[in-house]
């Protein structure tokens, strides 16, 4: 299951569950759309805590579409997870898709305050790996 939520700063993007290639795709081409209305630039949240790894087929669609936010502004994106097989599986993706370098981590199941974190680095640009 997904659900993209825009806000004044960008995304709130969520995932959770097992997400075959199918419904991957149907976020890809809502993420499409929603994009198409987006100017200028901006930040995205994901928040994974509650995805299952993805398959491979749904990893492919997953790597075009962080491109495309890429592509049309984004600047910064904080992904929330808790558990490392997913943290490890998104931070290739993000290799793959070249954002790794715009884009921070943050375990949920480790800092509390995660939502306050992740803003901070996708609003403000203050790093959690610096501090």
């Amino acid at each position: 299951m997904y659900k993209i939520v825009k806000r004044p700063s960008g995304y709130l993007l969520t995932f959770s569950g097992f997400m075959p290639v199918e419904e991957m795709r149907q976020f890809e081409e809502e993420s499409r759309k929603s994009l198409a209305t987006m100017i200028g630039s901006f930040g995205v949240i994901a928040d994974l805590r509650d995805l299952k790894p993805l398959p491979q087929d749904a990893q492919e669609v997953m790597v075009r579409a962080q491109a495309l936010y890429q592509k049309k502004g984004m600047v910064r994106s904080a992904v929330v997870l808790k558990d490392a097989m997913t943290t490890h599986q998104f931070m290739r993706l993000a290799k793959e898709s070249g954002i790794y370098d715009w884009e921070r981590y943050v375990d949920a199941s480790a800092v509390a305050d995660w939502d306050k974190v992740a803003i901070a680095w996708v609003r403000d640009g203050t790093d959690p790996d610096k501090g």
